[in-house]
């Protein structure tokens, strides 16, 4: 029976767990992310070393925590089909228009306040650490006013019903990832691989691929305030500016769109791109968007973001 390592938060268990059903069946091994440092990364660490020494034969991580180069001996071995990316609103308000002003709102992403900022200027984001529950808790003690969630995290822990709206995302483009997962095997263990090849969804992967290849370009971590979204869809006729931003697009090809954003934490400046072209090259797509953000000066503007959260220690 395939080994799964896991943290012992609620969402991680619950996403082995549905991997472990996916599986027909398997054993799940706990490991702590205790003593890592505080990076996002830490969450993918303790099951990497689990992989590594052989106490466990499979890894699940949310995809948006896996940083673009993993531990060498690492692959990624599958990634299910992809549940929704979008970011949700916990709180006052029935759409971000609607909020009142001056809301206090928490998070711990700076790419989630920088785009609320950009959006909202007059919203008081505040820093908020801690899983779900603990999120959702302060939020029921009156700490702030709403919080911003993933709606794939709430969806799998059964409580999507909370979610007073989902962010548009012409005002909140995804963590590169968000609403995947990925199965992380060694890249010897042929069999482990072979095993997890038929919960593997193509459109998922290709999706994948093209998000972390533009974060790898862009020299991004888990931490940036960037977000990046591609889908698989019938291409699309133009960008956010109006105009159609296409990459050798041939007519009756599935079609990938790539929607990207890159801004300062206090939502002073930023960038949004969007480039569309066939669903087959995803990694050359990703490639392309990356090289338009990078003449745009997105490495300027990450550079000047991790300055500032440098100076008040983030």
């Amino acid at each position: 029976m395939i080994r799964i390592a896991t943290r012992n938060s609620a969402l991680a268990r619950a996403q082995a767990r549905l991997v472990a059903e996916m599986l027909g069946g398997a054993q799940l091994v706990e490991v702590s992310s205790d003593g890592e440092p505080g990076d996002k990364a830490r969450f993918v660490r303790g099951v990497e070393r689990a992989l590594l020494d052989g106490s466990a034969d499979l890894g699940v991580h949310s995809a948006k925590d896996v940083p673009s180069e993993m531990a060498e001996g690492l692959v990624i071995a599958a990634v299910p089909s992809r549940e929704d990316p979008a970011d949700v609103w916990i709180g006052v308000g029935a759409s971000l228009d609607e909020v009142p002003e001056g809301a206090r709102v928490g998070t711990a992403s700076l790419r989630r306040g920088a785009q609320l900022l950009a959006a909202r200027p007059d919203l008081k984001v505040e820093e908020m650490h801690g899983n779900v529950d603990t999120r959702l808790r302060k939020l029921g003690e009156g700490e702030v006013d709403a919080v911003v969630l993933a709606a794939a995290g709430l969806r799998r822990l059964g409580r999507d019903d909370e979610a007073s709206f989902a962010i548009p995302a012409e005002a909140m483009t995804p963590a590169a990832g968000q609403g995947a997962l990925v199965l992380q095997a060694h890249a010897d263990d042929e069999a482990t691989r072979d095993a997890v090849a038929k919960v593997s969804d193509d459109v998922a992967m290709r999706e994948l691929t093209a998000e972390r290849t533009v974060v790898a370009l862009l020299e991004a971590t888990c931490a940036s305030p960037i977000g990046v979204h591609a889908r698989i869809a019938p291409p699309l006729g133009g960008g956010p500016d109006g105009r159609a931003h296409t990459a050798g697009k041939e007519a009756g090809k599935e079609g990938l769109v790539i929607d990207a954003f890159v801004g300062l934490p206090d939502g002073s400046e930023w960038l949004r791109d969007r480039i569309e072209s066939d669903a087959d090259r995803p990694q050359a797509v990703g490639k392309q968007l990356a090289e338009r953000l990078l003449s745009a000066k997105a490495r300027d503007i990450l550079d000047r973001a991790d300055e500032r959260s440098a100076r008040i220690g983030l």
